[in-house]
């Protein structure tokens, strides 16, 4: 064993401990990084030549210590738990968000209400039927009677407002979502080149995962990953990024909500046509659209038109001031009857025309009876059991509680995903504490080995200088 050699040893235990101290230093400037991976050196003991040259044998212990390799601290596990929980998150949060505007539409509980507006006119049926000549009361019926139509439309408007928002926010999801599966895939080809070149990837692997994460809370994308650190995205069972290759999304489907029934909105692959089953944000946002805006519009017109029939019916029943048998007092604004919560209006216009009366003036010799007993007849409408409160009632309160529903499932879902979050940050994220001591450990880890060049050094001096002085 050369003397030399132990000069070979302390030299790579120096490098070992400056990589420790220069990772270490990485580590400590993006502790505030997002997505950024905790690194680490892997130290391995080096050994002598486990196969000795002809008529050599050695018994040396030196060799050193190789710290060429800097891995990041990562568990895969985790991390494809935290891809699915963060679709989860995503999903819930999006379908919370659309029923919460659906509330919104409806404005229930308040005075903008419908609820609120159809009190009003059993409220003014009910004053009319006490004062059936009176033009006042009339005109009061007939008004809150057309702001209880403007109401409806208002609300289906909002509906309608809200289904256009949600596809124009599902088609610039599809642009990120193309923008990142190309970004993607572009990293997949520099790490595969940096990898078959022993090159770093650290960083480009982080980048990649930050992108990989996005498109789950976006799409629900997971990530399955390759031998030579390329990574393959897949949504639904369909691939978005092989290698260095991506697939572009797009938005097909009806541009309205009226054709959701016949073509509803989707996600596909383009070119290819494939429709995907994506998850995150996407999912939620195609569910409003296809399911929960298209329910609540269809509720609300069901509701329009059982308003216009049951008034019509109960209208056409009573007699005017003139003696005239009352008339349509609700159409579809073309005086028609395709009546829907769009298109519900008010037809009739005159309070004189208001078939307030009860009385057939065939039955009384022609002449035009002065009560109210239709009126009160119209405001009893609002005592029966299945009546129209009745129905108003049953719709507000499915939306209140499917509302409920998606927050409390939506609150325990972000605890479950905080709780993988945590879990994940553990173990990839930098805890300054353990980067303190892993400092420290290297500082002394690099004075000793400094301190073992200079006994080497020492050693050196006596064997070369001194040795054979003695007896001169």
């Amino acid at each position: 064993m050369s003397t030399f050699s132990g000069l070979n040893t302390a030299s790579t235990a120096l490098w070992a401990a400056q990589r420790g101290l220069d990772v270490t230093g990485q580590n400590i400037a993006n502790v505030n990084t997002a997505g950024y991976s905790r690194q680490r050196v892997d130290q391995v003991a080096m050994g002598g030549t486990a196969v000795p040259a002809v008529h050599s044998v050695s018994t040396a212990v030196d060799g050193g210590v190789n710290a060429d390799q800097v891995r990041r601290v990562r568990d895969a596990l985790l991390e494809a738990r935290g891809h699915l929980e963060t679709s989860k998150t995503a999903q819930l949060a999006a379908e919370s968000a659309a029923l919460s505007g659906v509330e919104d539409a409806f404005r229930e509980p308040g005075d903008s209400g419908i609820q609120s507006m159809l009190a009003d006119v059993w409220s003014s049926l009910s004053e009319l039927s006490g004062r059936p000549t009176t033009l006042a009361s009339r005109s009061q019926v007939l008004e809150r009677l057309d702001t209880l139509a403007d109401g409806v439309r208002t609300t289906r408007a909002s509906l309608d407002q809200q289904w256009d928002q949600t596809r124009d926010g599902v088609s610039a999801l599809v642009t990120e979502v193309n923008t990142s599966a190309a970004s993607i895939a572009e990293l997949n080809v520099a790490i595969r080149q940096a990898t078959l070149s022993g090159l770093p990837t650290n960083e480009l692997s982080d980048r990649r995962d930050a992108l990989v994460v996005k498109l789950s809370e976006a799409v629900g994308a997971v990530a399955v990953p390759r031998a030579d650190g390329v990574v393959d995205v897949t949504v639904g069972g369909t691939a978005l990024v092989a290698g260095g290759e991506a697939v572009r999304v797009r938005l097909a489907g009806s541009t309205g909500p009226d054709g959701v029934g016949t073509d509803a909105p989707r996600l596909e692959t383009d070119p290819g046509g494939t429709t995907l089953r994506p998850g995150g944000t996407a999912a939620g946002q195609i569910t409003a659209l296809t399911s929960t805006l298209p329910a609540y519009r269809g509720r609300l017109d069901e509701f329009a038109r059982s308003l216009a029939t049951t008034f019509n019916t109960a209208h056409a029943a009573g007699f005017d001031s003139t003696g005239a048998a009352g008339g349509v007092l609700f159409d579809d604004g073309a005086g028609g009857t395709a009546v829907t919560a769009a298109n519900l209006t008010l037809r009739l216009t005159d309070p004189a025309r208001f078939a307030a009366s009860g009385t057939d003036p065939a039955t009384v010799g022609g002449a035009v009876a002065a009560d109210g007993r239709n009126a009160d007849a119209m405001f009893r409408l609002s005592l029966q059991p299945g009546g129209l409160d009745a129905g108003y009632r049953e719709l507000v309160v499915a939306l209140g509680v499917q509302s409920s529903v998606a927050t409390r499932d939506l609150e325990v879902q972000q605890v479950v995903s905080a709780q993988v979050d945590a879990a994940r940050e553990s173990v990839s994220g930098v805890n300054l504490d353990e980067e303190m001591t892993n400092m420290l450990s290297f500082q002394h880890a690099y004075s000793a080995a400094a301190r073992m060049v200079s006994a080497i050094d020492q050693a050196l001096d006596t064997l070369i200088n001194r040795t054979g002085l003695v007896g001169r």
